[in-house]
């Protein structure tokens, strides 16, 4: 199977209360379901949870022929482009695609299973695979068409 090409959300994985056994949740399910982690009471918690919601929904990887892995998010709502140009110039985003994104990570293939470098150590993490999904850590992906 190859992995070049984009890959956006399909859903994020949690556990069950009841069962205790991972179920995934779609994008609206994600959207819509409980925050026991943060204070639900407190408007400012709940909009940056929501935002970083946002932001995991609309999440791409793209995996280059080149042996680059981006991740891509979306562009913060009510941000203009004069404001977008200027933290690209002052090296606080990066851009690709008209998304958000940092340095590349790398990756590679072995024997058929896509691993990446994460952060600035040697240690490469296996993603899962198949010809449907593509899953990092709790996060799934499926091919963009």
């Amino acid at each position: 199977m190859s992995y070049i090409g984009k890959w956006k959300f399909h859903s994020i994985g949690t556990v069950d209360d009841e069962t205790y056994e991972r179920v995934w949740l779609n994008g609206e399910e994600y959207m819509n379901s409980p925050m026991p982690y943060i204070d639900e009471t407190d408007e400012k918690s709940v909009a940056d949870e929501m935002k970083e919601r946002k932001k995991t929904v609309g999440m791409l990887l793209e995996v280059c022929e080149d042996g680059n892995l981006y991740v891509l998010m979306p562009l913060p709502e009510g941000v203009s482009k004069e404001e977008i140009e200027a933290a690209v110039e002052a090296g606080v985003i990066k851009v690709r695609d008209g998304m958000m994104t940092d340095d590349p990570f790398i990756w590679e293939e072995r024997d058929g299973e896509l691993w990446v470098k994460m952060g600035r150590t040697d240690d490469f993490m296996q993603f899962s695979g198949d010809d449907e999904f593509l899953t990092m850590v709790t996060t799934r992906f499926e091919r963009l068409q």
